[in-house]
């Protein structure tokens, strides 16, 4: 790859990070259910502390993409540790989807038969079906990385 593209990606990854943190630090100030509450009561809703620490496997994620594609820029590409941040991005997602399902579930014991939850349910199936897919993706390159890493190093000792 080309170090202007590899450039283009990791300014996009740190964009993504940013706006989604800018998000979150935004978002309890106008969710419904805490615009009434001051600053430091806001942080204290369980709902929106299970959205932060939920949010701590995107975060984990996004930092391996971005050394993943440091691993490139180096043309470490076929070694352990691109490896490990593809299975690290895999639990990642996984995780993700893990936490949504959990958050689904609290939606529809909590708040069932108060408000229309068709929109926050679909976000999260939405949500959901696209990690999904990020783990699949994930588990497919690391195990043809591993393939590539392992043919490698046997072509290493032979030599």
């Amino acid at each position: 790859m080309k170090q202007s593209s590899i450039i283009f990606l990791k300014v996009a990854l740190v964009l993504i990070g940013i706006a989604v943190f800018a998000g979150l630090i935004r978002f309890p100030l106008t969710e419904g259910r805490a615009t009434n509450l001051d600053l430091f009561n806001i942080y204290r809703d369980p709902f929106i502390v299970y959205g932060y620490v939920a949010s701590i496997p995107f975060f984990t994620a996004l930092y391996q993409a971005f050394k993943l594609l440091g691993y490139i820029g180096q043309n470490r590409v076929f070694s352990p540790s691109s490896v490990r941040a593809l299975r690290t991005i895999k639990y990642c997602a996984l995780a993700i989807v893990g936490f949504i399902i959990v958050g689904e579930i609290w939606l529809i014991i909590a708040q069932h038969g108060q408000d229309d939850m068709a929109g926050p349910l679909s976000l999260g199936i939405i949500t959901m079906f696209a990690s999904t897919v990020i783990a699949t993706a994930a588990a497919v390159f690391e195990r043809l990385l591993q393939n590539a890493v392992d043919i490698k190093s046997e072509n290493d000792l032979t030599v």
